[in-house]
């Protein structure tokens, strides 16, 4: 019995050298980890999406499950919203974005293996997305039209979303049109110019343009045709697609067709035509002044929207027989500050001071940027030497939109690379110490939870963390 013990205990010692051996070997055999950020970067967001495409949707009609579980494999019979939805375009066009750059800075070898296969993804979400797509008469403040936007809610066909009144909400058409302007913007494919300048009309429907006591526009956009309160959401998100669009025509003879409300009787609805790209940039600075004026705090950063608004819902007037929507004065500036508000300023600051000029872009922005870190961002919360910011709610989501601002204003503020930094740390953090069957935790910093079961991870989340390495990836290889 002893000598049998022996041997076996003999073989389990020479079994344990050899794995540890080949495990020696493997090791040596396996390729370095990439140093390179930026390329580092761009692999992660890659399969992070790749893992999220297959564990969040289901069918040829691209079906969005809003949680899934990496730990038991289940996804939620609940279907995410289309702002939920927008951000796996965005995952998307982040990582075409980013493999374009890598093949402008001369190394073409993925965009060759992937720029096709990830055009092919997004033509599928851009597909699927119709699903949320719905047809209604909207009376606005200048006139009554039909519209096909998209619904806050999938349908259960192409077109069959419900959109009317508080179904279909501004801030979400704007998210679409920054996503399909990108699309535009990587891949060429006219439809997305289409659809975003088809959508940006409708938005732009909903600019209060009716004349205050003093004769000036009153201003804003509700967050949507059957709200009145006016959100930093559904203003701030615009500026930058407008000022795209500007760019798009500048030098073009493209023309559109401009309503507004006569300033001298303050009540005649008139129209005339306009040059496109003076049309768009008009609107950029128009929004970008309205949101500065109405929602900026003393501490630098922005409200979320202005409540306590006359009527408080929407209402029509008659004017020469005619219906139009009555004019909204809201007097409530209502927090809390949230960093997707602060993020869009300051991306609208960094692309109007681009095609402007205009030194008071880059002061807004410069301003914003250190206020916005300075808020919200606190060091050494739960990891040294990182620094923690609020995920209550959808501020995952939120926080990427701030990060994006950071990247967008650092040509102009070079500060603002320690707060990319803050980003680019705790993703890698999470992706070394918490990775865990393609996914990264809710808490990047934390991790899971030790109940398995309860790790329930938004869609939006995974995708905003892969679109967020993508930008970070394309950062680091122009910056």
């Amino acid at each position: 019995m002893r000598k049998s013990m022996m041997i076996a205990m003999g073989s389990l010692l020479c079994f344990f050298i050899y794995a540890c051996d080949k495990a020696k070997s493997d090791e040596g055999n396996m390729p370095p980890e990439d140093t390179n950020v930026a390329s580092r970067s761009l692999t992660r967001a890659m399969e992070i999406t790749d893992n999220a495409l297959s564990a969040y949707f289901t069918g040829s009609g691209m079906t969005m499950a809003r949680y899934y579980n990496p730990y038991t494999d289940r996804r939620s019979d609940e279907v995410g919203s289309v702002w939920m939805y927008t951000s796996a375009i965005e995952a998307v066009t982040a990582i075409l974005h980013a493999l374009e750059t890598e093949k402008e800075n001369g190394d073409a070898t993925r965009y060759d293996a992937h720029f096709s296969r990830y055009e092919q993804e997004l033509m599928k979400l851009y597909d699927g997305a119709e699903f949320y797509l719905g047809t209604f008469t909207l009376t606005s403040y200048t006139g009554t039209n039909e519209w096909t936007v998209y619904g806050v809610n999938r349908g259960s066909s192409k077109g069959g979303a419900r959109v009317e009144g508080i179904e279909n909400v501004y801030d979400d058409q704007m998210w679409l049109i920054r996503e399909f302007l990108e699309a535009y913007k990587v891949t060429g494919k006219a439809e997305f110019l289409t659809k975003a300048e088809y959508l940006t009309e409708y938005v732009l429907d909903g600019w209060d343009c009716t004349i205050d006591a003093n004769g000036n526009e009153v201003g804003g956009i509700s967050w949507g045709p059957g709200y009145v309160t006016k959100h930093a959401c559904s203003n701030g998100p615009m500026v930058s697609p407008l000022v795209w669009l500007y760019e798009l025509y500048n030098g073009k003879n493209d023309q559109t067709t401009h309503h507004y409300i006569d300033g001298t009787d303050r009540r005649t609805r008139r129209q005339a035509q306009m040059n496109k790209a003076d049309y768009y940039l008009m609107f950029a600075k128009k929004i970008y002044d309205w949101q500065k004026s109405a929602l900026l705090r003393a501490d630098g950063v922005y409200d979320d929207m202005m409540g306590g608004c006359t009527p408080g819902s929407p209402q029509l007037e008659q004017i020469n027989g005619v219906s139009y929507r009555r004019g909204i004065t809201c007097r409530d500036r209502v927090g809390p500050a949230i960093t997707y508000n602060s993020g869009t300023m300051l991306s609208g600051a960094a692309d109007l001071l681009r095609v402007t000029g205009d030194s008071k872009y880059r002061e807004d922005g410069a301003a914003l940027a250190n206020a916005s870190f300075a808020y919200f961002a606190k060091k050494g919360v739960n990891v040294a030497d990182h620094y923690t910011f609020d995920i209550s709610g959808f501020r995952n989501w939120f926080n990427g939109v701030l990060m994006r601002g950071y990247v967008d204003l650092y040509p102009a503020h070079q500060a603002s690379e320690d707060y990319i930094a803050a980003f680019q740390h705790n993703l890698d953090y999470a992706y070394d110490n918490f990775y865990h069957n393609g996914l990264l935790p809710t808490n990047l910093l934390v991790g899971w939870n030790r109940d398995r079961g309860k790790n329930d991870t938004e869609g939006m989340f995974t995708f905003a963390f892969a679109a967020e390495y993508a930008v970070l990836s394309r950062y680091e290889q122009t910056k």
